[in-house]
């Protein structure tokens, strides 16, 4: 786990709280594991291992007596030092989105006198969190270590919240599970003037009244093109590293390779690689890594290096049936001779649910947690810097509140073809010929329904979600669902009134409160992006392999903003996101794929979660007996137990609600038995987060 920290005071020093002294002398406290960027008054320091790379200082030379004027860019940035030195004269006159126009996935750090400013990203994989401290402010990429420095208790309103509508952020609001540590929302930065906080966007805000004018459909495609091979590219050009000194190969074992019996000791392949799982987002980062011309030193100015193969990596569930012909298309992309594919197959073993007892404590809970073994198996056979193509769908995809946006604009004709194809998946019967009308009334309801009326919509349902939930089987059924302002999530239905109607006056507080309002599908579409970018965090911090580097870059600032200005009418349309990526390809000169490419592969995910339910069973049984979310008035253990034995003997409820309720019930219990803290020296706090923790109100939580 890598974050950044530090902080901002109202005096020149903490004094004998926090003073760094001018050579790093006499510090009282400390991050465990750091290393110091800069020192008082206002230090930062990185932590974790970080390669050297990674991190970034820029300072310019100013006058004598001038204000202090430096940048850090800590990630993966493909801007050269001169760009990073233009970006931070334009932010010291207040243009904040420069520091987000370079490609890659980075946080960047502005310190400009006393003043300190920290850019979080567009879809919110890369978080910025900040408390009050010390008279001061502390900030950092991660929200545990702040709760370590505040001694913060939890805070079960946002973990209610968190299980109610992880998708509407007026419920989450700018809160994290630890209370006292704020969020910052995706898009955002944090401006720190000695100690003082203020929160801003350097996104434009579209207007409601007048709609934005409608972007060339080539031309956006070509933008998206255009950031995805930057991504790529920035990727490519950075250092290589080498997996650090593990255990000696014990030599040859029957049955496995040298890969093998790298994975079974836990290192990665050095080098590039890359997923591919037969799927359109896995498949063109692959060929774009694998064939993107114009790179220095290599063949012919292709590939990822000098005589180098991109390693392609196959997951192959042997417990899921039906995913031979996504594996096929995996083959026949993989006879591309600058890849060099390996298929990692795993049974039972790999199933989620599998090996709950085992794994790290990461910043937050997420769903991810229940399926981080069967990732970290697929990882382990990876490359040191891996290529995932996660957040494709929500970057690319048009979330169904979009038909809304398109009623609003009077562009009803493109909705014809995305409601026929709703129609079709729900096969020949009676209710597919109702399915247009319903899904049009839907969308013009919502196009009509004014943001403060469908919050208070919203928090008048929620506290009837745990008794007649609706089970959503069809994606007819899914997509009207998604036709509101705000909507119940897959947990909910089995959460407790009490805290069905506590998040439910988080949201009545919320359409009371004053807000930008943006078009209901570009709202939904942006909450949803950041719902996944969170949750991909997370992933990386269970699943992860020492020495390895996951890179989404469909989660990039530059691809996200090439993404939002594809036209509405060109996202609506049925297999939207296989044919911007054909073109992507296309225009980078690769045409030769496979029959069937692009085609959607969500059914077998869902027979993989079924299966690992049912043969982890016991063991959740067994987590559920005493639960702390029972325990803190959030769910009741009889009804989720009984909810689990149904599902694993096929009763058709949402699973993704059921591993929400596993993972947080998990996280909780890795965060009580932690031992240790973030923080060192003899100032430090004298207690980690929650250590012994009362919360208010509830029932107490001991570690």
């Amino acid at each position: 786990m890598r974050w950044l920290v530090g902080w901002s005071s109202i005096a020149a020093s903490f004094g004998t709280v926090g003073a760094v002294g001018n050579h790093g002398e006499g510090r009282t406290v400390h991050p465990v594991g750091s290393q110091l960027l800069w020192g008082d008054p206002d230090p930062l320091w990185a932590v974790g291992d970080w390669r050297p790379d990674e991190i970034r200082v820029i300072t310019v030379a100013t006058p004598e007596g001038a204000p202090t004027t430096r940048l850090a860019v800590l990630g993966c940035c493909g801007a050269t030092d001169e760009q990073l030195r233009v970006g931070l004269l334009a932010a010291r006159g207040g243009a904040l989105r420069h520091l987000t126009a370079w490609s890659g996935s980075y946080t960047a750090v502005v310190q400009i006198g006393r003043r300190i400013t920290v850019a979080g990203d567009l879809a919110g994989a890369r978080p910025v969190f900040h408390t009050p401290w010390a008279n001061g402010t502390a900030y950092a990429t991660a929200a545990l270590p702040l709760a370590d420095l505040i001694e913060a208790q939890l805070d079960i309103g946002h973990l209610a919240a968190l299980l109610a509508c992880p998708e509407t952020p007026e419920a989450l609001g700018d809160g994290t599970p630890y209370a006292g540590v704020k969020r910052i929302p995706p898009g955002h930065a944090l401006i720190l003037r000695e100690g003082s906080r203020e929160i801003t966007g350097y996104e434009a805000v579209a207007s409601l009244a007048v709609a934005a004018p409608q972007t060339d459909p080539v031309s956006a495609v070509e933008g998206v093109r255009d950031a995805l091979v930057d991504a790529v590219r920035a990727r490519l050009t950075a250092p290589r590293h080498a997996p650090e000194t593990l255990p000696p190969d014990p030599g040859p074992v029957p049955g496995m390779g040298p890969a093998e019996r790298r994975a079974a000791r836990g290192a990665p392949v050095p080098g590039i690689g890359a997923d591919l799982s037969g799927g359109s987002a896995s498949a063109t980062l692959a060929l774009l890594a694998a064939g993107l011309p114009g790179l220095p030193g290599t063949v012919l100015g292709h590939g990822t290096g000098a005589g180098e193969r991109l390693l392609a990596v196959t997951f192959n569930d042997l417990s899921a049936q039906g995913r031979e012909d996504e594996l096929e298309r995996a083959r026949a992309i993989a006879s591309n001779p600058r890849l060099h594919h390996v298929v990692v197959a795993a049974g039972e073993e790999a199933l989620p649910y599998a090996s709950l007892e085992s794994g790290p404590l990461t910043d937050e809970p997420a769903p991810s947690l229940v399926v981080a073994e069967r990732h970290r198996r697929r990882l382990a056979a990876g490359s040191a810097d891996h290529f995932v193509g996660h957040g494709a769908r929500q970057v690319l995809d048009a979330h169904p509140a979009r038909l809304a946006d398109l009623l609003m604009d009077r562009r009803r004709r493109h909705i014809l073809r995305p409601v026929a194809a709703l129609a079709r998946a729900e096969g020949p019967s009676t209710h597919s010929l109702f399915v247009p009308l319903a899904v049009y009334r839907a969308a013009r309801r919502l196009a009509r329904t004014s943001y403060r009326t469908g919050l208070e919509t919203a928090a008048s349902l929620l506290p009837e979600a745990n008794r007649d939930a609706p089970d959503l089987d069809t994606p007819a059924d899914a997509s009207l669902a998604s036709l509101t302002w705000s909507r119940p999530g897959p947990a909910a239905r089995w959460l407790t009134g009490e805290a069905l109607a506590e998040v439910s006056v988080r949201l009545q507080e919320a359409a009371l409160r004053p807000a930008s309002v943006q078009r209901p599908g570009e709202a939904r579409a942006r909450a949803a992006l950041a719902r996944h970018a969170a949750d991909q965090r997370i992933l990386e911090q269970a699943a992860e392999i020492r020495s390895q580097r996951l890179h989404a870059p469909f989660l990039d600032n530059q691809v996200v903003r090439a993404a939002r200005a594809l036209p509405e009418s060109l996202r609506v349309q049925p297999g939207a996101r296989a044919a911007i990526l054909r073109r992507v390809l296309a225009g980078a000169g690769i045409h030769d794929l496979p029959p069937g490419w692009g085609t959607p592969s969500q059914a077998t995910s869902t027979a993989a979660g079924r299966i690992g339910l049912r043969a982890a069973l016991p063991d959740l049984i067994a987590l559920f007996d005493a639960p702390l979310l029972a325990d803190a008035g959030l769910i009741e253990a009889r009804v989720v137990r009984k909810a689990l034995r149904a599902a694993s003997e096929g009763e058709p409820l949402p699973l993704d609600g059921l591993a929400e309720l596993a993972s947080t019930e998990l996280w909780l219990r890795r965060l009580v038995t932690r031992r240790g803290t973030c923080w060192t020296g003899t100032a430090a706090p004298r207690q980690r987060a929650v250590a012994g923790g009362v919360v208010p109100a509830r029932r107490t939580l001991q570690p």
